[in-house]
């Protein structure tokens, strides 16, 4: 009946919203970063506050925590990285002339995305600028990241290729070696707010204000599929393989007040979670649950197979804009400045299949939330 959860924990150290959360590779600790101007790292085993990382002049946008080091963008036009043991800053990268609203730490390089419609390859270790990657006429968001596949190399993506998303309604693919943009993916009628990346395929995902989900090939730039179900803006994807690599499966949230799931194949919606009553702002999933994020302020966890609503978390008291998942627990931040542990154990397991026979998109019962 989707029964509520109680919170674990609630860390309220940040004087102001918290604009992303990241989990460190090993899943030891987390990494948030907020419009108070700090990040924060925190163990995930008791939620207890690691280091405070202070120096940044502005609201931090995004942030990415790998094993060794932190790093974050902000509104004050530059990205920071910082020592995970100490909480010292390592190095600050200047040269974006406006808010840097994402960054992306892959293959021993750092690119980040900005208002100043510039993408940008730095290089971890220096701190200097690499490549800056020009031609999108709006602000930049979303960033993937395609790393080169072991030779022979497949031209142009020998030295692996960077997508970008943009206001200005298009994705690009950029060559990292060289800078060049390989391709611009046209066909959205407004605003690319997210992207996600099937690498071995070599195929984007992207979504937009204009309410559809587009499939793209990055090598051709051939648009290969359009998902048109929803009502509003798609403000999240996830994209998930699963172990056997068949109906590999696209999630998206949507300002609708729906997720979707859809056959990445085909383009076929096969489930639509309903139950939130505001914008859908989150997506994880995590062993057979999705786990959503919404704008009413509460986390929930649908059977991902039967789209049953199993939980709901009520607690914050704001929008939740990034949810993360580690073993047994759940992990919530939230615009009202407050990092919250949810314990997910004994969610129930339905054994509703996916799929069904019927044409359309099924809809799973809608719970009282």
């Amino acid at each position: 009946m989707g029964g509520g959860g109680s919170a674990l924990r609630v860390c309220a150290e940040h004087r102001g919203g918290i604009n992303w959360l990241s989990l460190s590779p090993d899943g030891q600790r987390l990494l948030t970063g907020s419009e108070d101007g700090t990040a924060r790292l925190w163990s995930t085993a008791d939620g207890r506050c690691c280091a405070l990382l202070r120096g940044h002049e502005s609201y931090v946008t995004f942030c990415q925590l790998e094993d060794e080091a932190a790093f974050t963008c902000s509104a004050d036009r530059t990205i920071r990285k910082w020592d995970v043991g100490t909480g010292q800053c390592l190095q600050v990268f200047r040269g974006h002339t406006s808010i840097v609203n994402r960054i992306l730490v892959a293959n021993n390089q750092l690119f980040s995305s900005s208002y100043d419609r510039t993408a940008r390859a730095w290089s971890v270790d220096k701190g200097q600028v690499s490549r800056e990657f020009r031609g999108h006429r709006n602000c930049v968001l979303a960033l993937a990241y395609s790393a080169p596949r072991d030779p022979p190399f497949e031209e142009p993506s020998a030295g692996g290729l960077l997508v970008t998303g943009s206001t200005d309604g298009t994705a690009k693919v950029w060559q990292v070696a060289s800078g060049c943009c390989h391709q611009t993916l046209r066909g959205h009628t407004g605003a690319v707010l997210c992207l996600v990346l099937d690498a071995p395929s070599h195929t984007a995902f992207t979504g937009s204000t204009d309410t559809t989900i587009r499939a793209w090939d990055i090598l051709s730039g051939e648009q290969l599929r359009v998902f048109r179900e929803h009502q509003g803006s798609v403000i999240c994807l996830e994209h998930r393989v699963p172990p056997q690599l068949v109906n590999q499966h696209v999630y998206s949230g949507s300002a609708d007040r729906t997720v979707k799931c859809w056959l990445a194949d085909s383009g076929e919606c096969v489930r639509t979670f309903p139950a939130h009553r505001h914008s859908v702002s989150a997506l994880k999933y995590h062993a057979g649950t999705l786990f959503t994020g919404s704008g009413d302020a509460r986390a929930r966890a649908f059977d991902a197979q039967s789209g049953a609503l199993q939980r709901v978390f009520r607690g914050h008291a704001f929008i939740i804009n990034c949810i993360q998942v580690h073993g047994q627990v759940l992990f919530t931040a939230s615009h009202d400045g407050h990092l919250r542990l949810w314990d997910v154990r004994g969610l129930p397991r339905s054994r509703s299949r996916l799929f069904s026979n019927k044409v359309g998109c099924a809809t799973a019962p809608l719970q009282p939330a």
